[in-house]
């Protein structure tokens, strides 16, 4: 599913290429293509919550190692990528280092289209590495506190900015305003990676385990969700330059009923044998899959403007970007990941 998200996500930025050519219906529809990292969102939700629960809590210890291996997880390679950006004065210029090292960058809407622009996204996601042992745990209590501590840090969140916005002006955008907070920060998208939490909760549980069992044709339906949700957010875009989340009504679709949809794909994925679970279990897509979080970092930006200096082919470097994907995860994202493991392991 990371290797569709991550298609999704490319042929999402490269939309612009047939926007004369295919019909407005369906490049409103491919507007929308940035669900991909939705995908992604919900699927962080769900394994965090299965594998660690709220076992990070028990002591400073177990948290410690568990952040360090979340940070492990995502920072190695970005820095790695952000690095040569940096070094390479051509593409990098005015651009705050510390902001960009420690994804800060995304917080502010002046800078959220610098350095490795599709970064954002790490920055949602460590914000929930951060909280996701507490979230599980406020889950496992009652799913009301797990809803009011999201509604509560959305609202402060909305508090700080627009406090900052009367008191000075807010001129760098600090989640501010509404629309750029909701698109681009944890705060906005907690909802995404509670419904993946929620999934793995029902899991845990017998009688949550009874309702899913009793959920049938789960692929079939929960993919269906998925286009139909897709197709309703593409209903508000006014034309092909803007996106249904624009609206209040396509971001209500797309973060209350698109992981609806999304989790119950993901449940048919786990609990039917399929056509489409055959191919997503195939060692081509996992292959794929583990070597989607490069692809993702290097398929705009940096790298893929550099690439595109010595050569562009006709696919805009698609199958190219996905066999540098595989070499760097295979050279350097895996093995430097297994040391960082190793080395982590270590803490007593």
């Amino acid at each position: 599913m990371r290797a569709i998200a991550a298609i999704m996500v490319f042929v999402y930025h490269n939309r612009k290429y047939w926007r004369d050519d295919l019909p407005f219906p369906v490049m409103r529809f491919i507007s929308e293509w940035h669900i991909g990292v939705t995908v992604f969102f919900v699927l962080s939700g769900f394994l965090l919550a299965y594998r660690y629960e709220n076992s990070p809590l028990e002591s400073k210890k177990s948290y410690l190692k568990y952040i360090l291996l979340r940070i492990a997880r995502i920072f190695p390679l970005y820095w790695i990528l952000l690095s040569f950006f940096f070094l390479d004065t051509a593409y990098s210029k005015n651009v705050n280092y510390f902001l960009q090292y420690s994804l800060l960058y995304s917080l502010f809407e002046k800078y959220s289209i610098s350095g490795i622009v599709q970064a954002w996204s790490l920055q949602v996601e460590f914000f929930f590495y951060l909280l996701s042992p507490l979230l599980f745990l406020l889950l496992k209590k009652n799913w009301k506190y797990c809803i009011s501590f999201l509604l509560g840090i959305f609202l402060l969140s909305n508090i700080i900015g627009y406090g900052l916005h009367w008191y000075n002006g807010n001129s760098e955008g600090f989640l501010y305003p509404l629309n750029f907070m909701m698109g681009n920060t944890f705060f906005g998208r907690s909802l995404e990676f509670f419904f993946g939490m929620l999934l793995a909760y029902l899991m845990k549980q017998e009688k949550g385990l009874e309702f899913l069992k009793k959920l049938k044709r789960s692929t079939l339906y929960g993919g269906i969700s998925i286009i139909v949700f897709t197709i309703a957010i593409a209903l508000f875009a006014r034309n092909n330059f803007v996106h249904g989340v624009e609206r209040w009504e396509g971001r209500l679709i797309h973060e209350l009923l698109l992981p609806a949809g999304i989790v119950i794909f993901f449940w048919g994925l786990m609990s039917e044998k399929t056509f489409i679970s055959k191919i997503l279990s195939s060692k081509l897509f996992i292959l794929l899959g583990n070597a989607s979080f490069v692809f993702y970092l290097i398929h705009i930006s940096y790298f893929n403007l550099k690439l595109k200096s010595y050569l562009y082919l006709p696919d805009h470097n698609f199958v190219l970007l996905w066999i540098c994907s595989i070499i760097i995860y295979l050279g350097i994202e895996k093995p430097l990941y297994e040391w960082c493991r190793n080395l982590i392991a270590k803490i007593k």
